[in-house]
């Protein structure tokens, strides 16, 4: 539950058969917040209200197919394009016009596409955990695997399609618990899985050179956790080096990634936003 003191205002948006879940909640400059394929929206900044507290106004949503938002079992609804054309639903309806954006994984790829193709909506980006290099996933048939699993067997399937991480068993078993978890908070599995196959086989923009072109402050969450192959600490050096006002933080040695302390995120977030858009 949020802090008594902190105003959550739910809403639902139609996209044509779909819905789209979401909440405002605080009062102040808005930042939309995107989560990660398979995620929900609790899963950007994992239940911290230090931005609401702040005095700023976050905007999130499940993304279609994903939480309580609505989604179709065929594979061609689901596309960045679509999820873009989402986000840009999700302002007007609201009515803002310009605002931060932040998203983690897929999310980030949108938020970087919103940003290159609707530039005049974003007045600043946190891209937390990149993994997308303008293609279709190079990981296709692990993907159609997780998602034919999730179809067929729900939580249970996509455990088994994703089999025991390469960690050692206390670590392991976290993660395994983590995966049912965050599986367990989608309405329609079915819908989930065609989101997983036909996003993955889209992109956001045409190859990273593209982020060149992204005009607007950007603070880059790495990682350098070895143990998740799909967020390199590599890809955020690339972003960094191909966006021209971009800034790069990464967690400590030892430390756990700043990524998944929501907490921690807020903070940088936080302090990021301050410092970029009151000069």
């Amino acid at each position: 539950m949020a802090p008594s003191d902190i105003a959550i205002s739910p809403f639902v948006i139609e996209r044509g058969a779909l819905s789209l879940s979401g909440e405002s909640a605080g009062h102040g400059p808005p930042i939309l917040l995107l989560h990660g394929l398979t995620a929900t929206r609790r899963y950007v900044l994992h239940g911290s209200r230090i931005l609401e507290r702040a005095h700023q106004r976050t905007i999130a949503y499940d993304a279609r197919g994903h939480g309580h938002s609505g989604g179709s079992h065929e594979e061609p609804a689901y596309s960045y394009e679509q999820l873009i054309a989402d986000a840009v639903a999700v302002l007007d309806q609201l009515e803002v016009d310009r605002c931060a954006v932040a998203g983690h994984s897929m999310g980030a790829a949108t938020a970087a596409g919103l940003a290159l193709t609707h530039p005049e909506r974003v007045r600043a980006l946190v891209l937390v955990g990149p993994a997308h290099l303008g293609t279709p996933s190079p990981n296709q048939a692990r993907w159609d695997a997780l998602a034919d699993g999730l179809a067929v067997g729900g939580v249970d399937g996509f455990v088994e399609a994703y089999g025991n991480p390469d960690l050692p068993g206390a670590y392991s078993e976290t993660v395994l618990r983590v995966v049912r978890q965050r599986l367990s908070r989608h309405d329609d599995p079915v819908a989930l899985a065609a989101a997983i196959k036909g996003i993955t086989r889209t992109a956001a923009y045409d190859g990273v050179e593209p982020l060149r072109e992204i005009a607007v402050p950007t603070l880059i969450v790495g990682s350098r956790d070895d143990s998740d192959p799909e967020h390199r600490l590599a890809i955020a050096h690339d972003y960094a080096e191909r966006i021209p006002l971009a800034e790069l933080i990464v967690e400590g040695e030892g430390e756990s990634p700043i990524a998944w302390r929501g907490g921690s995120l807020s903070r940088e977030i936080d302090a990021f936003l301050t410092r970029v858009l009151s000069s």
